[in-house]
């Protein structure tokens, strides 16, 4: 399993931004490089679902209703992923995970999670 640490998060007044940072503090860097990450989010009552993602060469991925809003960088110096949110809806709130794939690992690793809350 990785380890990873998540921060940021909070309550929003719709149309504010906020940033999500998670962090894998015990990762080698070669292990680092074979990595992807990114967030996923839960909102009660519905399932678990991507949010935006980043590989290993800086790949990019994002749900549709993110795109435009939402960006995912990475500092690869400092083992660090950066979901930056602008422009938060209250159907952006939810439960914030982090996660950790690789092709190293069996199972994918997650982070504690993070609340993220947009009042109208």
């Amino acid at each position: 399993q990785i380890h990873l640490v998540e921060s940021g998060g909070g309550l929003v007044q719709a149309g504010g931004s906020l940033r999500l940072t998670c962090r894998a503090p015990r990762v080698i860097l070669s292990t680092w490089w074979t990595m992807t990450m990114g967030w996923y989010r839960q909102a009660p009552g519905k399932q678990r679902e991507l949010v935006a993602n980043i590989t290993n060469t800086g790949g990019t991925n994002y749900k549709d209703s993110t795109k435009g809003r939402f960006t995912i960088s990475k500092d690869n110096g400092k083992k660090m992923v950066y979901l930056d949110m602008s422009d938060l809806k209250p159907e952006d709130t939810a439960t914030y995970y982090c996660y950790a794939s690789s092709s190293l690992y069996v199972s994918t690793s997650w982070g504690q999670g993070t609340q993220v809350t947009v009042s109208s």
